[in-house]
């Protein structure tokens, strides 16, 4: 019984990235719809911390998911569409997707700003063809807290992320388990 359970979940998690991963795409928005979303994105992150803005204006890279949708069922999934942006302007096109196991059940919409504080880690995640959030870079989730104490000071974390809906900045979330992958435009 325990190996038909595994079997049934990997099928699963199989389907929901596929379907995150080819299906999702077809109904995949603008860059002028994701550019505008970004920006707003930006804005509701900058109310709700101008400390987190701050690091944002300080980092070599920023990639703005801003509208990320997790549904569940027992087994869930999220995919969501973003924009990097480098000196406040788009540059590439990403899509995030995930599967998750467990309690679960609705949907939840929340945005995802991730900042690469140095080059280096900016041209290490531009040179992959998809990236392994947790595998391939470590990511620090910030909270409001965090933020306001790190300031203006440049962070000593290569990579940061900072998750919010509309109540807020979110610390007990985790990006890992996501695949970040380029979106063809």
């Amino acid at each position: 019984m325990k190996r038909h359970n595994t079997a049934t979940r990997t099928a699963l998690t199989v389907l929901c990235c596929w379907l995150a991963q080819v299906a999702l795409p077809a109904w995949s928005d603008s860059r002028e719809v994701i550019n505008t979303q970004a920006q707003q994105a930006l804005q509701r992150l900058a109310e709700h911390s101008p400390a987190a803005a701050d690091l944002a204006g300080q980092a070599s890279g920023v990639l703005v998911f801003p509208d990320v949708v997790k549904v569940g069922f027992g087994v869930g999934g999220q995919y969501g569409e973003g924009a990097l942006l480098i000196d406040g302007k788009p540059v590439d096109y990403f899509a995030t997707a995930g599967a998750s196991f467990g309690l679960q059940l609705g949907a939840q919409y929340k945005s995802e700003i991730i900042l690469f504080m140095t080059p280096a880690a900016l041209d290490s995640f531009r040179n992959r063809h998809g990236w392994d959030v947790g595998v391939e870079g470590g990511v620090a989730i910030m909270d409001a807290s965090v933020a306001t104490k790190a300031g203006n000071r440049q962070l000593d974390q290569p990579i940061v992320a900072f998750i919010f809906s509309n109540q807020g900045l979110m610390g007990n979330l985790t990006l890992e388990g996501s695949k970040i992958t380029p979106i063809a435009r």
